[in-house]
């Protein structure tokens, strides 16, 4: 059986490659992935152990509160340089001074600020100091600042140019030096501003004698672990020591639960559906194989070859083609690493190269994964094989009945209506509506799975019906070919079926969600004009700002938002804090109960299910405590109804400030006069803004527009990704088709000889392929649809807020890509049906 297994697949060349294409286009993206999580983790943790190469321990306050994307922490003392800096063991005690600083580069455009931080720091002058200045010197005075060689380049910077840093107040600086670690490496994106200290502390944490942490380096013999045993006896309980690894694993943990888990998990989900979508076209090439093979394998039964060993036989097969695939996948997806790498480099957010080798565990895996996937794929049509009789030997054809199946269909049928159930009755079954309706679109999508050979004959004759009556004779055969067999037609729609579901599902989301943003805009914001930092990870907005613009004649209300930093009642809420007078003049909030214009010094305002979750109501006091220690009480002045804008609860701006040594503001709202000309006001507004180093300006309309961008560019990702499943699923139409005409030779021979031209066995085949591409296409897109439709009522029920806004456009055009792509899939094995020779083609068996 073995000799018998490697000489059909020598035999067969065609078959085996065309089995082991999609394993090999699956496995590649999924050893890419591998490739690039791995990389990114240890190229990072690398950076971040250079990064703190000159910290063994360091000392911080133990105080911190969330606001906004990222945490605030309580400074502490300067004094306790020179204290530690007395203590055993200790060579040397530096200050260290952070905060969030954005540099603008030459062509007044904030540089970074859209998810890498913006990082603000103090110079320090120690031989242990990980970053080297390259040209130019360290800062010793105000107005001087030292910059990364990576904002260097983006913002075409050179030492003695002159410029902007946003802290968040605009502050004019000359750069007087360009640095970089020791290594020459860049954490792709972030971008560093060195000051000297007591600049750093002025500008950075508004106050003179703060600091945010102290790091200290050991003697000469004195472990990390050592020194942070000595000193953590003798620190108050507000202060706490970490050593360099400790510090590092901290930074690494937050990358992972932000940035980068969310990165590799994007990824392993599309290499997921790839390999889900390759099993499908991997399982359909086999069933053909093994259907081709009925009276060899009869034969191999007649004389005396046991179920067990055709089994064995096939699974053997299975197992060679799958390992040899895997194989040229990992090569494959080793190049294809080092591209998405480039590709991320060109974007600017590479990481370094030297982490992309390839290891043990990625190859061991890859391997594993694509023997696996190709063996769970074969395993049906093994099993098929096993049970075909010696008598089937005799046999000239076999009648499929595969779609005639009384129990799949009532499977396919029950599992589907219950997932259907799911996402209608999601909102009214139990607490997580989300849950239940991701649930039921998973039913739903096998229920359709199961149901696709019982409705394939019915669909690829409705399809194919413009076809027939279009194409004539030719349209009748193509129609007919795909009627035929229509497990195998819903075979291999499906893997097309669910590249083209996770596209409209995205797609359909996408447009919901950005009809959301719309309807939620129209419904609170009343004003005209709103301003936004430049992306989301970069310096605020500065209060003084919106001072100066209230002054701009014509603007009648400016309600500036900050996130405030502070617990309520021992919660982190991270409420928005403002002056309720001014934004009762630009948003709708739908109070009931209360007046926000009336809220004043001390004043909170809470949405109606914060209120409810808490028992509050109107009147109620509440303590509000901040990371100086200090507390303040807070008196509920007002109850709102429309919490999807503001969030679930706001506290008065005066209240944040007393408390906030850098206060800034993440978006300010602006309303203007009724009379007044909106592009007279917003020219002057402008000249305002253009002082503060540029944030952005823009009308209501334009402010949507710019959130269903960013939405849109995640889209573009997403449809780059699929893009691969589908190319994936169009292989496994082509492989259909090509070894779908080797079963049909003698049949092809036979039309040739009746008078067929070469032209119109071409066009029979491509309508064929055409029809199975609608067919798994128009299903995807009904489906992807279906699912977006259930989640959104899902998100409605749970946010309060959701659109169902399916995407039309997309939807026609990958319907007519998927034409498009029928007939380019077919364009080969039409050819070859086409150079069949008719005498042998008649003869063949």
């Amino acid at each position: 059986m073995h000799s018998l297994v490697f000489h059909n697949i020598r035999s067969h060349k065609r078959r085996a490659l065309a089995a082991g294409v999609a394993v090999v286009i699956g496995i590649a993206f999924l050893t890419a992935t591998l490739l690039l999580g791995n990389a990114m983790t240890r190229g990072i943790d690398d950076l971040f152990a250079e990064g703190y190469s000159g910290t063994d321990v360091e000392v911080r306050s133990t105080e911190v509160i969330a606001s906004g994307e990222r945490d605030i922490a309580a400074t502490i003392d300067e004094a306790l340089v020179d204290e530690l800096a007395a203590a055993d063991g200790v060579a040397a005690a530096l200050p260290v001074v952070e905060g969030i600083a954005q540099i603008v580069g030459s062509d007044d455009e904030p540089i970074g600020g859209n998810g890498p931080p913006t990082m603000g720091v103090n110079w320090v002058d120690s031989d242990r100091n990980p970053y080297v200045v390259v040209d130019g010197r360290a800062p010793v005075a105000p107005g001087e600042v030292v910059i990364d060689s990576g904002a260097a380049d983006t913002g075409e910077l050179a030492v003695g140019d002159a410029t902007t840093v946003r802290v968040p107040e605009p502050v004019a600086v000359t750069v007087v030096g360009i640095a970089e670690l020791g290594s020459g490496e860049q954490l792709g994106g972030v971008t560093f501003a060195w000051f000297d200290t007591p600049t750093a502390q002025s500008l950075l944490l508004g106050d003179p004698d703060g600091l945010y942490a102290v790091d200290l380096q050991a003697e000469p013999g004195v472990s990390a672990e050592e020194l942070r045993s000595t000193i953590a006896g003798s620190l108050p309980a507000d202060l706490e020591a970490l050593t360099r690894q400790e510090l590092i694993d901290e930074e690494m943990a937050a990358l992972e639960a932000d940035f980068l888990g969310f990165f590799k998990t994007f990824l392993l989900a599309f290499a997921g559906i790839a390999l889900l979508v390759a099993t499908f076209s991997i399982h359909n090439t086999f069933a053909i194989v093994v259907a081709q093979r009925t009276r060899e394998t009869a034969l191999l039964r007649a004389i005396g070859a046991s179920r067990r060993q055709v089994l064995t036989g096939v699974a053997a097969e299975a197992l060679t083609i799958g390992t040899l695939s895997a194989v040229v996948g990992l090569g494959v997806g080793v190049g294809l690493a080092i591209g998405l790498n480039a590709l991320l480099g060109a974007l600017g957010a590479g990481i370094p190269t030297a982490g992309l080798g390839l290891t043990v565990g990625v190859a061991l895996t890859a391997l594993v994964i694509g023997v696996v996937v190709t063996l769970v794929a074969a395993i049906a049509p093994a099993l098929k094989a096993s049970k075909v009789a010696p008598i089937a030997a005799l046999r000239e054809a076999a009648i499929d009945q595969s779609g005639s199946s009384v129990v799949r269909a009532i499977a396919g049928a029950a599992v589907t209506l219950a997932g259907a159930a799911m996402l209608v009755f999601s909102t009214d079954i139990g607490s997580s509506p989300m849950q239940i309706a991701a649930l039921g679109g998973l039913g739903v999508f096998v229920g359709v799975i199961l149901l696709g050979p019982v409705v394939a004959r019915l669909a690829a004759a409705v399809i194919g019906a413009p076809v027939a009556a279009l194409r004539g004779q030719n349209g009748v055969l193509a129609r007919r070919n795909a009627m035929r067999n229509p497990k195998r037609t819903s075979g291999t729609a499906s893997a097309l079926m669910i590249g083209t579901a996770v596209v409209a599902l995205f797609a359909s989301l996408g447009t919901s969600i950005k009809a959301s943003l719309g309807d939620l805009i129209d419904e609170s914001f009343g004003g005209d004009l709103v301003i936004t930092p430049e992306g989301f990870s970069g310096a605020g907005l500065s209060p003084a700002m919106s001072a100066e613009i209230a002054e701009v004649p014509g603007v009648e209300s400016i309600a500036r938002l900050s996130v405030a930093a502070m617990l309520i009642d021992g919660r982190n809420d991270e409420p928005l804090a403002t002056d309720f007078e001014q934004l009762a003049g630009v948003a709708d909030l739908d109070v009931v109960e209360g007046d926000l214009a009336s809220i004043g010094d001390g004043g909170f305002a809470v949405g109606v299910d914060y209120a409810e979750a808490y028992g509050l109501a109107l009147g109620d006091e509440l303590t509000a405590r901040f990371l100086d220690g200090s507390t303040e009480p807070l008196t509920v002045g007002a109850v709102y109804a429309n919490d999807d804008l503001m969030g679930d609860n706001i506290v008065d701006a005066r209240v944040w400030e007393r408390h906030a040594a850098t206060p800034e503001d993440i978006v300010v709202m602006i309303d203007i006069a009724d009379g007044a000309s909106l592009a007279a006001v917003r020219a002057d507004v402008q000249t305002v803004v253009d002082g503060y180093g540029s944030p952005l300006l823009q009308d209501s309309d334009e402010y949507l527009e710019a959130q269903g961008e960013q939405i849109d560019q995640m889209l573009g990702l997403v449809y780059g990704l699929l893009g691969l499943a589908v190319v994936i699923a169009l292989v496994g139409i082509a492989n259909t088709l090509s070894l779908s005409i080797h079963e049909r030779t003698r049949e092809i021979g036979l039309l040739r000889a009746v008078g067929q031209t070469r032209a119109a066995v071409r066009s029979t085949v491509r309508w064929e392929s055409v029809i199975i591409a609608v067919f798994g296409t128009v299903g995807g897109l009904a489906l992807g649809t279906t699912i977006c439709w259930g989640l959104i009522r899902a998100i409605a029920a749970t946010e309060g807020f959701g659109t169902f806004a399916p995407s039309v456009t997309t939807l026609v055009v990958v319907l007519v890509v998927a034409m498009v792509a029928g007939v380019v899939a077919a364009l080969r094995p039409a050819g070859r049906a086409a150079r069949l020779d008719v005498l042998d083609a008649i003869s063949s068996d």
